[in-house]
């Protein structure tokens, strides 16, 4: 019995694992569509639960979906009301797993399994980065379904004699309306312990099938995993911002509206349910013989189509107070009155564990665009420090740039520990070559950030040395800031273009680059002219003078970097 017992907890791993690797197979192969399904979001609320209605489909978790959404509005792609269009079609997407589910075990295609398994490792030994994909979820597919085998045949001989489990189940079916409500709050508890509403529809089917449970409270257990499976995205905005925070809480609000209205009608629903299973061919489950064959894929099958209906009725119900759940939201969950550091923490990949590699690594693209929006404004307070005279107010400007330069530091780390979770993922191919661009990108935009703090200590000693720039250097060097600052702008340009695709060659950088190294040989040509020629200027202000040209032309040595570390990768991903 105890060996049966661990059989079937292992053949449930079996089922989690298959799925998650069956899913992550997807994702990589077609992270494209993922990309493309998200750009077509529109104002339209059916086409936002179109939308998550088919990431969920090819992801096969609407956890997954709803943690990527709320890390998207975390992260401002998405506005509140947009996410809500999109949990709900997440919630109809999931119901395609408990149709997988019950197909799993009314029929067994294990069988078929190991065959696919060797068809799925020879796709993975493949050159071809989409065939080894495609390989990872014929494998995944494979694996799902031995483990619903497994679990299958090993709840069948725990059950031999299941006298005392019957006589257990018994003490909690006997209460009418309140068995309905603690088998309610069991999936709701299951769920949030699996972490993985699929599993809990898996046991529930398999009490079902087993006759421990009748086919009312396996409903009223599937109510509770709609609600268990929202802990996911709420632990996942825990760490995120407001904005996040009200996306999780929606999903939460809309699941448990739609179970308290479907308790009210839960006996007719069910009787609903009944009559589209007739309609389209299978026994009605409410009053088939249970000692036919067609009993146990009947039971399975009416969970599954009363999973699909109550989440297609609910969205078609609640859709029109998307507004509603919004404002509801937004009074439960209130602005935080000091908002000083929003502009400095992440914005895009701030909101718990990753939910898809392949999306997280453009979030992470964005994060860096973000980064380098924030060095250059930097380079403003840079500006400010050179032409300020004034000791106090240099000295806030001073502390500024190096706030700043700890910002970087501090974005630099974070970023990189976001690379290394989703590099501790399986990613594509085309995912690992960008997540390695993005670490030399990183380090290029802290060393912007630890230019603009350099300049504000040179700054520092020509003060404290009593020195002054003359009218004419202070001129050159808003010259020389206004080219990096044009360098920064070409920079961020081909970042976005390396997002959206079409970043096709750098010449803008180079030419960018060449210009402040001109400007830079000229304004050093002069100064030394001027120092040989006996200038009025002291040999120490030409120094200083020269160390902050010096810098400026630094900045664009790194901003250059940024552009050819981009379209280096590309050349690589081409190349797939």
């Amino acid at each position: 019995m105890v060996l049966q017992i661990f059989t079937l907890i292992g053949a449930l791993g079996m089922f989690l694992y298959g799925m998650n690797f069956m899913s992550a197979g997807l994702q990589k192969a077609s992270g494209d569509k993922l990309r493309g399904i998200l750009t077509s979001m529109t104002s339209n609320p059916f086409k936002r639960v179109l939308t998550g209605l088919g990431i969920t489909a090819l992801v096969q978790s609407s956890s997954a979906t709803t943690v990527l959404v709320v890390s998207f509005v975390n992260a401002g792609l998405l506005t509140l009301v947009q996410a809500v269009g999109i949990i709900m079609g997440a919630n109809i997407g999931t119901t395609l797993t408990a149709w997988v589910t019950a197909v799993g075990f009314s029929v067994d295609i294990s069988a078929f399994s190991v065959p696919l398994m060797i068809l799925g490792f020879l796709l993975t030994s493949s050159k071809k980065q989409n065939n080894k994909n495609i390989g990872e979820f014929i494998v995944g597919f494979a694996l799902m379904f031995l483990g619903l085998s497994f679990m299958k045949s090993s709840a069948g001989a725990i059950l031999s004699n299941k006298d005392a489990m019957v006589a257990f189940f018994s003490h909690f079916t006997e209460f009418g309306f309140w068995s309905d409500i603690i088998f309610l709050l069991a999936g709701t508890i299951l769920t949030i312990v699996l972490q993985a509403s699929s599993a809990t529809m898996a046991i529930t089917m398999l009490l079902t099938t087993s006759g421990l449970i009748d086919f009312e409270l396996a409903c009223a257990m599937v109510l509770g995993e709609n609600i268990g499976t929202t802990i996911t995205a709420n632990m996942a905005a825990s760490v995120g911002n407001t904005a996040a925070k009200r996306a999780a809480l929606a999903h939460t609000l809309f699941n448990i509206f739609g179970v308290i209205w479907m308790l009210i009608v839960f006996k007719p629903f069910l009787r609903l349910v009944g009559i589209v299973m007739d309609a389209v061919g299978f026994y009605n489950p409410l009053t088939i013989d249970l000692t036919t064959p067609e009993a146990g894929p009947t039971l399975l099958y009416g969970i599954s189509m009363l999973h699909t209906l109550f989440n297609i009725t609910n969205t078609m119900v609640l859709i029109w107070f998307s507004p509603t759940i919004v404002k509801i939201v937004e009074k439960l969950i209130k602005t935080p009155k000091n908002s000083e550091d929003e502009a400095f923490r992440l914005k895009y990949i701030d909101a718990g564990r990753i939910a898809a590699p392949e999306f997280a690594s453009e979030q992470a693209t964005k994060e860096i665009i973000h980064f380098a929006q924030i060095c250059r404004n930097g380079l403003g307070y840079a500006r400010e420090a050179i032409n300020e005279s004034d000791p106090d107010k240099f000295e806030e400007l001073r502390k500024k740039l190096v706030k700043y330069e700890e910002i970087s530091d501090r974005i630099e780390y974070e970023i990189a520990t976001f690379l290394n979770a989703i590099s501790a993922q399986e990613v594509s191919m085309a995912t690992s070559y960008q997540i390695k661009s993005m670490y030399k990108i990183i380090g290029e935009l802290e060393s912007l950030g630890d230019s603009g703090e350099s300049i504000s200590r040179i700054l520092s000693r020509k003060n404290i040395h009593k020195k002054e720039f003359d009218a004419e250097s202070i001129k050159h060097l808003n010259g020389m800031v206004d080219l990096v600052d044009e360098a920064y702008a070409v920079m961020i340009e081909n970042l976005n273009a390396y997002y959206s695709g079409n970043l096709d060659e750098i010449r803008n950088a180079y030419d960018a680059e060449d210009r402040i190294n001109v400007m830079r040989n000229n304004l050093r040509e002069q100064a030394i002219e001027e120092v040989e020629g006996g200038d009025s200027t002291s040999y120490l202000t030409s120094v200083y003078y020269l160390d902050i040209v010096s810098e400026l032309e630094k900045m664009g040595d790194f901003m250059i970097n940024v552009s050819q570390d981009l379209y280096k990768c590309k050349l690589k991903i081409s190349q797939l």
